[in-house]
C-alpha cells in the first residue's frame, strides 16, 4: 500500500519546491543587504565542510604579508585582481608602493583600512595618491569618537581628492577577488576602542582559507564565536601583532590554523609577540612566521596545495 496518494505526493513536491525557492531568494537577498546577517552560499557550504559548487578556483592565489615592522600591510593577488589590507605606519607608504611596483601591481581593485590606528593607515594616503584605487572599505567609530589625527585626516583627504568610492565595512559583505572571495566578519558592534572596530575578513580559495584579524581583541573574538559564521582557516594573521589582548585559546581552537603570521618589528617597545600567544600556538602545533624574523612572508596556493616563502 502506498504511503501517500499521487495527489498528496504532488502537493508535497510543490510545497518543497516553493520552500527551496524561498530559501534561495532569502540567501540572495542577504548578499544584496549584508546588514541582515544572512550567510552566503559559500558560508553555508563551508559550515557543512563542503566546497561551493559555484566557484572553481583558477590559477593561483597569493597573499603577501609585507614587512613594515610593527605594523600591518597585506597584498592579495588572484589573476588580474589586487587587494590591499592596511598600509603600515606613517613613513611606510613609499615602501608599500615600492613592494607593489616590484610585484607588478598597477592598480588596486580593493583597499581595506582595518581601523584608524597609525600603524595600519599611516601609509594609506601615500598609497591612495600613488596608485589607482577602485574601491575603499573601512570601519567607522561612533560619531563622538571619530579620530582627528593628521594621519586619519590625510587619508580622508586623499580619498576625496582621488574620488575613490568608500564603503563602510559590514558583516556578511562579500568581495570577489578573481575566483577568490573575501568575506567581512567584523566589526559586529560599535566600540569606542579602535582595535575593536577592526575589519576582520576571511579569504577563501578552493579548499584553502585565510583569516585576517586586524587588531581585534578578545571581546571581538567572543562576538565572532557567537555568529555561526565559518572561522576555520589554514592561515591566520593573528590579532594585534601577537599581543596577549588577542588570540584567546578558545578562539584559536575554533580557527584551528596550520600557520600563523605575526606582523611585528624587531625589538619593538610593546614586546610583541607576547609569550602567552606563542605558547598557545606552539602547543597547538601551529607553525609561526614573524616579520621581525622572516621579513616579507608570501603564501601561495592553487586552492589545494599551499607554499610559504620568506624574504628578509
Amino acid at each position: 500500500m502506498a504511503l501517500f496518494s499521487k495527489k498528496t505526493k504532488k502537493k508535497i513536491i510543490s510545497a518543497v519546491s516553493v520552500a527551496v525557492l524561498i530559501f534561495c531568494l532569502v540567501i540572495e537577498l542577504g548578499q544584496l543587504v549584508p546588514s541582515l546577517g544572512i550567510p552566503s552560499w559559500d558560508e553555508l557550504f563551508a559550515n557543512a565542510d563542503l566546497a561551493s559548487p559555484s566557484v572553481t578556483p583558477e590559477g593561483e592565489l597569493q597573499v603577501c604579508f609585507i614587512d613594515v615592522g610593527n605594523a600591518d600591510s597585506i597584498l592579495i593577488r588572484q589573476g588580474e585582481v589586487n587587494a590591499l589590507i592596511d598600509a603600515g605606519e606613517r613613513g611606510d607608504g613609499d615602501d608599500v608602493l615600492a613592494y607593489l611596483n616590484n610585484q607588478g601591481v598597477k592598480k588596486l581593485d580593493l583597499v581595506i583600512a582595518t581601523h584608524p590606528h597609525a600603524d595600519h593607515i599611516g601609509g594609506m594616503a601615500d598609497v591612495i595618491n600613488g596608485i589607482p584605487v577602485d574601491k575603499f572599505v573601512m570601519s567607522f567609530m561612533p560619531e563622538d569618537e571619530t579620530p582627528t589625527s593628521a594621519t586619519y585626516l590625510n587619508m580622508l583627504e586623499a580619498l576625496d581628492n582621488k574620488s575613490v568610492p568608500v564603503e563602510e565595512a559590514k558583516p556578511g559583505a562579500v568581495y570577489s577577488l578573481g575566483t577568490a572571495q573575501l568575506t567581512v566578519l567584523a566589526p559586529i558592534s560599535e566600540s569606542d576602542e579602535a582595535n575593536n572596530i577592526s575589519v576582520v575578513t576571511r579569504l577563501t580559495f578552493g579548499e584553502r582559507s585565510f583569516l585576517f584579524m586586524g587588531d581585534a581583541e578578545t571581546d571581538v573574538e567572543k562576538e565572532l564565536l557567537t555568529t555561526g559564521r565559518p572561522l576555520s582557516a589554514d592561515v591566520i594573521k593573528v590579532g594585534h601583532h601577537g599581543s596577549n589582548t588577542s588570540s584567546s585559546q578558545t578562539f584559536l581552537t575554533k580557527v584551528d590554523p596550520d600557520y600563523a603570521i605575526v606582523p611585528c618589528g624587531k625589538g619593538n617597545s610593546y614586546g610583541h609577540p607576547h609569550s602567552e600567544v606563542l605558547t598557545r600556538l606552539g602547543k597547538m602545533g601551529v607553525t609561526v612566521y614573524r616579520a621581525d624574523v622572516h621579513g616579507h612572508i608570501a603564501v601561495a596556493t592553487d586552492g589545494k596545495n599551499l607554499t610559504i616563502s620568506t624574504q628578509k
